[in-house]
């Protein structure tokens, strides 16, 4: 009986066990079942997780991309308005007397033509009375050369001998142009007697007989001081040596009549000298001023920079500029440390002002100096060539050239000339 209780409740027992069994496989296959739910919707989570970044990478690689572009385009924006409008530089001109309206406005129309970045600010130097009844250039023109430092100029007209002041030397003074400088060269198709000149004369420019101070003695008798000093002479002729350095030149002759103005002329000769010792690649010689002019005009090949005193360099420089054809081919500036100012040497002509017969190719010429000062190679490569092949050609020039063409006519050849380049 005992038995078979014991029997009985382990049967029970068995059953219970037996069902706990089948529950624990059920919870567990269940607990396994959720797991793997979770673990597949977590690994769900993570590409989508994945995605989102994906697409988030993707969102910032565009955002980038868009950056990129829009710089690439803010570039070409700047670089087109760089190119289409360059920065201008201001120059001051002085259109002048007489002819001096007609040649300015021809340079102009041609550097226009040529889209030289150049923007000019006319000024007049007429002389004005100031408060205590002198007459001085306008303020508002030395301002202006002030400010721009580069100045162009017409010819202008001094009264003689009515006690005016040369406006040309009033200028010279007030921004002490020291040097003025003329090359004269054979220019093709404007022939003369000589051949093989290069000549660039370098003349004092702001004393000697030039220096305004003379005065009368008693009635009939009047002294003119000729001025020397050791600081302007040495100067000049650095700047001379320094300009046959920098453009190639192989030998510079000082120019001087020592043999008679012992003191004046021996200050800039002994001046001379001391500069040319800091200079022993180039040839360097010395030649009486009468000696000199006998010479160039019976060999001007032999002679490459000259430079001089004032009176002296005044009368050389326009007979160099006689040996390639006058004055109307002549370029010239006047520099200084702070102020350089290009110009016409000729006359203001007056009685073909206004007749459209002037010619307009010394301050052209001069003009394009300007631009290599200025440092606009480029521009005066340009421009110099479409001069002087219509000069060479000849067939459009001024009377002074020989020819029957207007100012005007001239004018537009080279600027037909330069569109066509």
């Amino acid at each position: 009986m005992i038995q078979r209780n014991f029997f009985s409740n382990v049967l029970k027992n068995c059953k219970k066990f037996e069902n706990f069994a089948i529950v624990t496989r059920y919870l567990t296959s269940e607990a396994k079942t959720e797991k793997e739910g979770g673990e597949s919707k977590k690994d769900e989570g993570e590409s989508k997780k994945q995605e989102g970044e994906s697409k988030m990478e993707e969102g910032e690689s565009k955002k980038q991309e868009g950056e990129l572009k829009k710089d690439e385009n803010e570039l070409k924006k700047d670089g087109g308005e760089s190119k289409q409008e360059p920065k201008k530089t201001k120059v001051t001109v002085v259109e002048g007397d007489g002819v001096g309206p007609e040649i300015t406005d021809a340079v102009m129309q041609i550097f226009d033509i040529a889209s030289v970045p150049i923007e000019w600010e006319k000024v007049s130097v007429a002389p004005k009375l100031d408060a205590k009844g002198n007459m001085v250039i306008p303020a508002e023109a030395l301002e202006s050369f002030k400010r721009n430092k580069i100045g162009l100029k017409g010819p202008l007209m001094t009264p003689v001998g009515k006690g005016f002041r040369s406006l040309n030397i009033t200028l010279r003074k007030e921004f002490n142009l020291y040097a003025n400088v003329r090359p004269c060269k054979n220019i093709e198709g404007c022939s003369t007697p000589y051949k093989d000149v290069d000549i660039v004369t370098v003349r004092e420019n702001t004393e000697g007989e030039y220096s305004g101070i003379e005065h009368e003695i008693v009635d009939g008798v009047v002294q003119s001081i000729k001025l020397i000093t050791k600081d302007a002479s040495m100067r000049v002729c650095k700047y001379a040596f320094e300009y046959a350095k920098k453009n190639r030149r192989k030998k510079v002759t000082v120019v001087h009549k020592a043999d008679v103005m012992h003191l004046s002329d021996g200050l800039f000769l002994n001046s001379a000298k001391k500069v040319a010792k800091q200079y022993p690649d180039i040839k360097f010689d010395d030649l009486n001023l009468a000696t000199l002019c006998l010479n160039i005009v019976q060999d001007p090949s032999e002679f490459d920079v000259l430079v001089m005193p004032n009176l002296y360099g005044d009368i050389i420089s326009d007979t160099c500029s006689g040996l390639i054809g006058g004055l109307g081919l002549t370029a010239s500036v006047n520099m200084g440390d702070e102020v350089a100012i290009f110009e016409a040497v000729h006359g203001t002509a007056p009685d073909i002002a206004g007749k459209d017969m002037a010619n307009p190719t010394a301050l052209l010429l001069s003009a394009l100096m300007m631009l290599e000062y200025m440092g606009l190679e480029d521009m005066h490569k340009q421009i110099s060539s479409a001069v002087y092949a219509v000069l060479k050609e000849g067939k459009v020039r001024t009377k002074d050239l020989g020819g029957v063409s207007t100012c005007s006519e001239y004018t537009e050849e080279i600027c037909t000339k330069l569109v066509a380049t």
